[in-house]
């Protein structure tokens, strides 16, 4: 058994930090999550596309928006929102 699985993926590592600080640089993110940069840009690519983020650019800086009522993928999590991902996850537990 492999000893470097994770329960999250990179998308949710990536939803989890930019919720702390939508401003994070792509360097920052792809430091602190430990992904290379070109992968880091990948992943924001797939939740941008997919509907989970939006972006705006400020001069050369980019905010990031969480689409928080955009439904998860799986099957067994279609039910919950992103929303529900980072409140959970992200240290403000809601009750529901």
């Amino acid at each position: 058994m492999s000893e470097r699985w994770t329960f999250l993926t990179h998308h949710a590592h990536v939803l989890l930090a930019l919720n702390e600080n939508p401003d994070c640089r792509i360097e920052e993110l792809a430091r602190k999550l430990g992904l290379t940069t070109r992968s880091t840009v990948n992943v924001l690519n797939d939740l941008t596309d997919g509907g989970y983020l939006s972006k705006e650019k400020f001069g050369r800086r980019n905010h990031y928006s969480i689409n928080r009522d955009a439904e998860l993928r799986h099957e067994t999590s279609a039910h919950r929102t992103t929303g529900d991902l980072v409140d959970y996850l992200g240290g403000v537990a809601v009750s529901r």
